[in-house]
């Protein structure tokens, strides 16, 4: 049997199909680098061997699946290619593997990960689902009829594949890196849409998809009249939300969700219109609505001596500002402090005032060091710029979290797509030994 080896097994689309690989009794190892991210903890669980980086792994016989962010002067990947081995870009073999499925896609610039782990948990409630969700999650079911996967647009990556749907949550500028402006994006989307075989669920209230053209039906949700999937009559508590759902304006059921904000009722919207489409049962899409906890690092709340400590992966402006209204709708009589690590300099430099326009809606906000990724090493902006944009934004230094003392009870909401949980680790423990002194 094959023997797959991932170069960057633990980049959250990586970690997530050597796990189905290995749910699917194929042999699995990987290699990355050797500090530790939380997309790590599931390969562990399963045993699945993890080898820093060093063309030495590279053996005769094995496949090896390249992660998008190493270049093809990896040494791994060179050593491969000297032995002749086969070497295949992630998205490209993933593209090839979902279609022994029906296979269901979830893209746009914002809300992919929810939506591809709500979808993937309302299905696996009436048939055998194999998924994989950029949060580092992923299974390989037996017999699976679904593949619900998640389809990122950096570099036009979800280009190669052909699902037979797709759901599109939104489009927005984002990766200014790669994508050159707002119709740049729009390309990409729409030559994506292109490839999908049965059907397009698109978010109708986003201005941008109402342009989206396919070869294929076009069913739209959202709060607005026209949508052909239409939440009204919403009622918003700290707990979550229900909504009535009409279809082309006839009433069709309820739904509740547990998860506070709108995005939350949109992801829910586009959901029901795929299981609606699909023929799944309107009351097994109810309950598992109803039961879905969440994914990971996606306002992920957890609590520390009276102190609500909430863990989201947002680093655009969009995101910022419906994690921060979602935390006003569970926490309406508190005050929400913001600390927030950019990801990426050229994000950070694009969309600068959009950044402070968003944090501002905080009641505090500690801004910490911008984040640089395998795409970028340096750049030349500072965090001093962007807290010059925020009203009374301070920095947050690592050595320096006892700051964020003064806020007593609050609800402190840590956002970012790098290393920001070394701040919330470092307060949580600051808070336990303050407690146990």
């Amino acid at each position: 049997m094959t023997l797959f080896h991932f170069t960057g097994i633990k980049g959250s689309g990586m970690s997530s199909l050597a796990q189905i690989l290995h749910d699917s009794s194929y042999e699995v190892q990987g290699s990355d680098v050797e500090k530790y991210f939380f997309t790590e903890d599931p390969l562990h669980d399963r045993k699945i061997p993890i080898y820093p980086f060093d063309e030495k792994n590279i053996k005769p016989g094995m496949t090896v699946i390249a992660g998008n962010a190493f270049p093809d002067s990896h040494p791994e990947i060179l050593k491969a290619k000297e032995l002749g081995v086969e070497v295949i870009r992630y998205h490209k073999f993933l593209g090839t593997y979902m279609k022994q499925f029906t296979s269901i896609g979830v893209t746009g610039t914002h809300g992919k990960t929810s939506t591809t782990g709500l979808l993937a948990h309302v299905l696996s409630g009436s048939s055998p689902t194999s998924y994989l969700i950029g949060d580092g999650t992923g299974r390989g079911v037996e017999n699976s009829e679904f593949f619900v996967f998640e389809a990122c647009e950096y570099k036009r990556h979800f280009l190669a594949y052909e699902p037979d749907y797709a759901i599109m949550t939104n489009i927005d500028f984002d990766h200014p890196d790669y994508f050159k402006d707002l119709s740049d994006v729009m390309d990409a989307f729409g030559e994506m849409a292109l490839k999908v075989k049965k059907g397009i669920i698109a978010c109708g209230d986003d201005p941008q998809l109402q342009h989206i053209q396919a070869n294929v039906p076009v069913v739209y949700y959202g709060f607005d009249d026209h949508n052909d999937f239409l939440a009204r009559n919403i009622v918003k508590t700290e707990s979550g939300s229900s909504f009535d759902v009409y279809v082309r304006n006839e009433f069709y059921y309820t739904f509740t969700v547990p998860q506070p904000g709108d995005h939350a009722i949109l992801n829910a919207l586009g959901v029901i219109a795929l299981c609606h489409y699909e023929g799944i049962p309107v009351e097994v899409v109810r309950e598992r609505l109803s039961n879905f906890h969440g994914v990971k690092r996606r306002f992920t709340v957890m609590e520390s001596f009276g102190k609500v400590i909430i863990d989201d992966y947002a680093h655009h402006p969009t995101e910022i500002r419906v994690t921060l209204e979602s935390a006003r709708q569970k926490y309406p009589n508190k005050d929400i402090i913001a600390i927030f690590q950019p990801h990426t300099f050229t994000r950070t430099a694009a969309l600068l005032s959009q950044f402070a326009e968003s944090l501002s809606k905080a009641d505090y906000v500690y801004l910490c060091d911008i984040f640089s990724s395998a795409r970028e090493n340096s750049g030349t902006l500072t965090i001093q710029e962007l807290i010059n944009e925020v009203p009374h934004a301070k920095h947050l230094d690592i050595h320096h979290i006892d700051m964020l003392d003064a806020h007593g009870e609050a609800i402190y909401l840590f956002m970012g797509a790098g290393d920001i949980q070394k701040y919330l680790n470092a307060f949580k423990s600051h808070t336990e030994q303050e407690e146990t002194a």
